[in-house]
């Protein structure tokens, strides 16, 4: 039985999409040691489940290019956009539903063109409609100029993308995806997503070299501009991983944590929580340590590690279950929050609250960094916003303390008061305070300490107080004033979780 033409020419036409087509694009990524934009999506989603929109898009240049070098040179117009699922062989198929969109770097650069920006608009209006998450890769270099088949407009601003991206936040969860460089309207979609993972090598700005040199700035290498250490220094990136392939299993298991619990779990003796604390309250700790033996087994994923570092957030699981992690980490700064770890931990009370996510604190702080230094860095505004976000948080968060508690910067991380979580309690080695023992010490008692001549007589006497505002402040003492809801053996701490959310 003979084909007919025009399904034979609907084929030919599809493989023209793909590939094995575009032998000299494909040859050039790999040449770079980048995948394509459909290995990316193969990769990401689950076999067979790609639902494509748009795919016989071509850029808005067929007054100064031929069909077949507009079919070759820009197909799809830049851009991968669809319907698909992510993670089924974990989650049940309901679950899974996604949507997932590539920029393709070889088709101009990744450049944001005319039907671009509509096959963009209309897979969003779907994310929204049905309350998708989505997974995007961004790679690409912003806008393009080059399509004057437009005759309808003049700049172009009037897009509704940037809007309707920036609307989804709270709807639809955003992860996105860069690699090599992203400039101006890539890089806005990819830093107003809601969880941002970069490879290592990569390049992000808010304008590209050509753009800035035009703005009158000078003239930078791509590589100059927007290095990624840079970027997941400064918070902008969340994750930063090796390449593509790390990227994008990456992103399917942090989507897999809003999709759901697991019902195979892992879990690690909880009898280690008991010594894991240093006999010296003045000692540090791994808190990363105390997390991976709390959680289940090789559950914690991290956000923003070299941003904010005297807190730590992450996601993880316990009995399969997600949860948002947010613990101090006393190895910096003692474990205060300075303005970043402020920003740090308000943009994470803010997404978890978005997405309905369960939060654990694991408190130990002396409160938030104070002096000068601090206040130049608009500490007021910034620590002020996590109160904002914490005090928002309508999911269930559980409050453990596990060493200091101190001042303004423990509320905060509770949700603004000792009461507002849904349980909040403390380890044994639980110590509490309107601000740090020692400076509380210092000064509430200078008129003493300083009526002692002898270094050493002082040194006894401010030692003396220390240990007795110690013990005056500890969590025992707090929970029979009923300022926490309970002491709790460490080695309890994951059942105790568990029995509160449910």
């Amino acid at each position: 039985m003979n084909e007919r033409s025009d399904y034979s020419s609907f084929i030919e036409r599809l493989k023209k999409s793909e590939d094995e087509f575009r032998t000299e694009s494909t040859q050039k990524r790999h040449a770079n040691n980048f995948r394509t934009a459909r290995e990316n999506l193969n990769h990401l989603v689950d076999q067979d489940t790609f639902l494509e929109f748009g795919q016989f898009a071509v850029a808005a240049q067929r007054s100064r290019r031929e069909s077949d070098e507009l079919i070759l040179d820009t197909s799809a117009d830049g851009i991968i956009t669809g319907f698909c699922n992510i993670n089924s062989d974990i989650h049940s198929k309901d679950l899974t539903n996604a949507v997932a969109i590539i920029y393709d770097y070889s088709v101009l650069a990744g450049t944001q063109g005319f039907f671009h920006h509509q096959k963009l608009d209309r897979i969003c209006d779907k994310a929204k409609e049905y309350n998708l998450p989505i997974v995007i890769f961004t790679e690409g270099g912003g806008g393009r100029p080059g399509d004057v088949d437009v005759l309808t407009q003049i700049a172009g601003l009037h897009v509704p993308s940037f809007a309707n991206w920036a609307s989804l936040r709270g709807t639809c969860l955003r992860i996105a995806i860069t690699n090599g460089y992203c400039f101006a309207g890539n890089a806005a979609l990819y830093g107003s997503s809601d969880i941002r993972i970069a490879t290592k090598g990569s390049n992000i700005g808010m304008a590209g070299p050509a753009m800035i040199e035009g703005g009158g700035l000078g003239k930078f290498s791509p590589k100059d501009v927007g290095p990624v250490e840079d970027q997941f220094k400064n918070g902008v990136v969340d994750i930063l991983v090796d390449n593509e392939e790390a990227a994008t299993q990456t992103a399917k298991s942090l989507l897999s944590y809003f999709q759901g619990p697991l019902l195979e779990f892992d879990v690690n003796d909880q009898s280690k929580l008991k010594s894991i604390l240093p006999d010296d309250r003045r000692y540090t700790y791994e808190i990363r340590v105390l997390i991976e033996i709390l959680v289940d087994k090789l559950s914690f994923i991290e956000l923003k590690r070299n941003y904010g570092q005297s807190i730590v957030t992450g996601f993880a699981r316990i009995e399969g279950q997600t949860f948002g992690v947010l613990a101090s980490d006393c190895k910096f700064l003692g474990g205060a929050i300075d303005s970043e770890a402020a920003d740090k931990a308000a943009q994470f009370f803010d997404l978890c609250n978005d997405h309905g996510i369960n939060m654990i604190s694991l408190i130990d702080t002396p409160g938030f960094m104070v002096g000068p230094d601090s206040e130049e860095e608009g500490a007021v505004r910034r620590m002020s916003k996590l109160f904002e976000s914490s005090s928002k948080f309508e999911n269930s968060l559980i409050a453990i303390f596990i060493r200091k508690a101190y001042g303004l910067g423990a509320q905060a991380i509770v949700g603004g008061s000792l009461h507002r979580p849904t349980f909040s309690c403390a380890w044994p080695s639980g110590e509490f305070g309107g601000m740090g023992i020692e400076g509380a010490v210092k000064l509430g008692y200078r008129k003493e300490l300083e009526a002692i001549d002898d270094a050493e007589e002082r040194k006894n006497l401010f030692n003396k107080l220390v240990e007795k505002m110690y013990e005056a402040g500890q969590a025992i003492q707090a929970a029979t004033f009923l300022e926490i809801d309970a002491v709790i053996d460490p080695a309890k701490s994951r059942e105790i979780i568990l029995k509160a959310i449910k």
